[in-house]
């Protein structure tokens, strides 16, 4: 079984299609997955999702303790 790259991602929260592979330019954005422990009320399951750049930053803004934010000077 082979597993082929995709080259766009959805956004989950906005529907865009955010290219990641082929040719430059690259969107960014923040991709996670969280597995549910006991008394959660989501015990077992494992969530998934990826936002835009532009929804990462409308889903921060509106927190009441802001993200904490350090330069990095080598990206990889």
């Amino acid at each position: 079984m082979t597993h082929e790259k995709q080259e766009f991602v959805v956004c989950n929260c906005c529907g865009e299609l955010v290219k990641t592979e082929g040719v430059p330019p690259y969107g960014e954005g923040l991709e996670v997955t969280k597995t549910w422990g006991y008394f959660s009320g989501k015990d077992g399951e494992r969530h998934h999702f990826f936002l835009c750049e532009e929804c990462y930053d409308r889903m921060i803004s509106g927190f009441a303790v802001p993200v904490e934010i350090e330069e990095v000077t080598e990206l990889v």
